[in-house]
């Protein structure tokens, strides 16, 4: 096994637990060996990591800076405070909130703070490209409140501002909520908050998937349109997982509360410091480099893969993400997962539009470029990865010379240099 990259404290962790640390040697293995084109998924700094380590661990901090349930708590204020201001100037809001676990988390709270059970929201649909707590039969959201959903067109595969009006005129919802986990073209969030003032509702953009393009200033940011933007730590944005919310100063009271002691109890310090640790590596030029490529990255992998017979969604992407339909090629989404999975290329399956297939199933593949743009590849790069992926799906020969030819490329352009 190759060694890791992080420093003696390993070393403690190998002697005490060496099942453990034998895994996270392998997964660290995986990770350099491979094309990693999760969209959802990027490689942290060692910088985030060192903090997402930390003694920071040990604290427990119910509350807030200055407003804690416990003793102690004096290093970890000073933490959280640099954090919240950190996002404040990044994204130019005028509240922050670092503690929510997770995306999910944070879209909890936000609900919290403004609908009751029972209440009307307004949300994208899943299988169109929304998220699990838009409104899911499974989840909370769709068992709790009164779900409206709203989709893209089947021409154009871009979502119908003009239904999303006609239905929020018929619904009356209480929250409306834009942003998705599988749409890659931009949204109109000026469009959105005039839906919202027609209707009298709240609204929420969910920025998980593309919060890091926009401290990358390389989308147009969401936060002067929204009530409340939530989001995920972990994806382009390059920080540790978990989430945050930023809102209007009117609504800092009724999200704060409904975060804590609504929503969770202590939060994860060291996360709260990792957080903060990113919120600073994003707000640099170099990031903003690292966004654009991002995008081109994309652009260009969606491009490669139409050489290939497999057809984007919606003509291409304007983000970090494109969704592919592979009926043209007759292969299933799961399918190609498993075949590029045999190849060293990671990727999911997904459901598209109008997808004949079932979601475990699904006609569709979700790529994205937010990890090997962190390794350095470039637009050069993405189309001999389109053509792998090309290759490993229509699982033309032997899938090991796919995954030598992977093995090549991501050498060249390492994931965490053990130098």
């Amino acid at each position: 096994m190759t060694q890791p990259f992080w420093g003696p404290d390993f070393t403690a962790l190998a002697q005490e637990d060496p099942q453990i640390a034998d895994i996270l040697l392998a997964e660290l293995d995986r990770q350099r060996g491979g094309l990693q084109l999760i969209a959802s998924e990027n490689f942290t700094s060692p910088a985030v990591l060192a903090a997402l380590g930390s003694t920071l661990s040990n604290k427990y901090a119910e509350g807030y800076p200055g407003r804690r349930y416990y003793g102690g708590c004096v290093e970890v204020d000073k933490a959280e405070v640099i954090g919240m201001e950190r996002a404040k100037d990044l994204f130019g809001a005028e509240h922050a909130n670092l503690q929510p676990h997770s995306g999910a988390s944070a879209n909890i709270a936000a609900y919290g703070a403004f609908v009751k059970p029972g209440d009307t929201v307004l949300a994208m649909s899943l299988p169109h490209g929304g998220h699990l707590t838009h409104g899911s039969k499974v989840n909370f959201s769709g068992k709790w409140f009164d779900v409206v959903s709203y989709g893209v067109r089947e021409d154009t595969e871009l979502i119908d501002y003009d239904e999303v009006l006609a239905l929020a005129k018929q619904h009356r919802p209480k929250l409306i909520i834009c942003g998705a986990t599988a749409y890659p073209r931009l949204i109109d969030f000026a469009a959105f908050r005039a839906i919202a003032d027609e209707v009298g509702a709240i609204l929420m953009v969910d920025a998980a998937h593309f919060i890091g393009l926009v401290a990358g200033k390389a989308i147009p940011s969401p936060v002067p349109y929204a009530d409340v933007v939530c989001f995920t730590t972990h994806k382009v944005l390059r920080g540790p997982r978990g989430g945050m919310i930023l809102c209007k100063e009117e609504h800092a009271k009724a999200i704060d509360k409904a975060v804590f002691p609504m929503m969770q109890g202590g939060p994860l310090m060291h996360a709260v410091a990792a957080k903060a640790v990113a919120l600073k590596e994003a707000a640099t030029p170099e990031y903003q480099r690292y966004a654009a490529d991002v995008i081109a990255n994309a652009q260009a992998l969606a491009a490669g893969l139409a050489d290939e017979g497999m057809r984007p969604v919606s003509g291409g992407t304007d983000t970090h993400l494109a969704l592919i339909d592979l009926q043209g090629v007759g292969v299933t989404g799961a399918e190609a997962e498993e075949r590029c999975d045999a190849a060293g290329i990671t990727l999911n399956k997904n459901a598209i539009p109008y997808d004949p297939n079932p979601p475990a199933v699904a006609s569709g593949i979700r790529v994205g470029t937010p990890c090997v743009t962190t390794q350095g590849m470039g637009v050069g790069e993405m189309k001999t990865v389109a053509s792998l992926i090309g290759r490993a799906v229509r699982d033309e020969g032997d899938p090991q010379s796919v995954r030598d030819e992977v093995g090549e490329l991501v050498a060249a352009f390492p994931a965490y240099p053990a130098d």
